[in-house]
């Protein structure tokens, strides 16, 4: 008995899955980060240098991350043309000013407390923008591991023993941004970014193995550049691709309206769907109803997507209907956040 319950178990799965395909879609998602209607002029500004009072604690930090201050202000100046070009790509802001000022935080990879808003406000006023973008924190920290192994160096007729030296480094970056809105004294956001970077080399010494490393001040401005312009992308809405199953399995004109959707005809297809809504038969209509369902969301009406996969859930006890309908109603709460940031972007 027990066998045989396994057994019937296995081809209920078999069943489940053959009873379903699987189809993609484009979904437009909101920015994580909504900026006010009214802010169309943005300022930029580096804050990540370290303050006098800390700046002990900062260069034995820099020590003990093998890093210099060199390295840091390159990155940290390419994180800065990382934002301020993709800002200036979008139509979001009418202006994005980038500004040179000496402007100080605790420094030693600490994120810092906000600025004060007396700061924020003088800012503001004399650059004539609506926030300001701040990059809080540039951080870079790496760590060096060196071997050495036996080796033939080769001299074209014969080869000699020699020592292989081999030199490899991993640096993390770490960027921290935040954005002030002084009309409202509010940090509209607030995140660091991570990434991680490695540099080796190899030779017959000691000094030609780290020869390689002269061009990870560029590697690390490049991520830095990156860094920027995934900070960026914070307040921009995106597109992304999701994924949703519909029903393929049933009678005849599910097998036919199967061959519609998979030749790219999905309007035939739903024509026969529709059809299939009215059967006497419970499963069939359920499925017909969710697939109607996919249909309505396929053409952008989620009210009608949301309407058939309630009834193929409510009227026919169709449980994938129920998953896809918490899916539908999120998609449209996020939605309601798109409106806002669209109406932003137009006025």
């Amino acid at each position: 008995m027990k066998n045989r319950a396994i057994y019937s178990l296995i081809l209920l799965s078999c069943y489940s899955c053959t009873s379903t395909n699987l189809m993609s879609l484009s979904v437009l998602k909101p920015a994580p980060v909504s900026i006010p209607a009214n802010i169309k002029t943005v300022a930029i500004v580096n804050r990540s240098k370290a303050a006098a009072e800390s700046q002990t604690l900062d260069a034995i930090h820099k020590a003990v991350s093998l890093e210099s201050n060199d390295l840091q202000q390159a990155g940290a100046q390419g994180s800065l043309r990382g934002l301020s070009d993709e800002l200036m790509k979008n139509t979001r802001f009418t202006e994005v000013k980038p500004l040179t000022m000496d402007l100080r935080s605790f420094g030693a990879g600490v994120f810092p407390t906000p600025m004060q808003w007396d700061i924020v406000e003088k800012i503001c006023r004399d650059s004539h923008t609506d926030a300001l973008f701040s990059l809080e924190l540039f951080d870079t920290e790496s760590k060096l591991n060196y071997s050495a192994s036996p080796a033939q160096v080769n001299l074209g007729v014969t080869s000699i023993p020699a020592i292989a030296h081999q030199v490899n480094m991993a640096t993390s970056v770490k960027t921290g941004w935040r954005i002030y809105d002084p009309s409202t004294h509010t940090i509209l956001d607030e995140y660091i970014l991570g990434e991680d970077i490695s540099a080796s080399g190899s030779g017959i010494n000691p000094a030609v193995a780290a020869s390689s490393l002269i061009g990870r001040k560029e590697a690390v401005t490049e991520v830095g550049i990156k860094a920027g312009e995934a900070y960026a992308a914070r307040i921009l809405p995106c597109w992304i691709r999701v994924s949703r199953d519909y029903f393929v399995a049933g009678d005849e004109n599910f097998k036919t309206a199967k061959r519609k959707a998979q030749s790219g005809n999905w309007d035939v297809a739903a024509e026969i769907w529709l059809q299939e809504t009215k059967s006497p038969d419970g499963k069939l209509a359920g499925r017909a109803c969710y697939n109607m369902a996919i249909i309505s969301e396929i053409n952008g009406d989620l009210d009608g997507a949301i309407q058939w996969s309630q009834k193929s859930y409510e009227n026919y006890n169709n449980r994938l209907a129920l998953n896809y309908l918490n899916i539908l109603r999120y998609r449209q709460s996020q939605n309601e956040i798109l409106k806002s940031q669209t109406v932003a972007s137009k006025n």
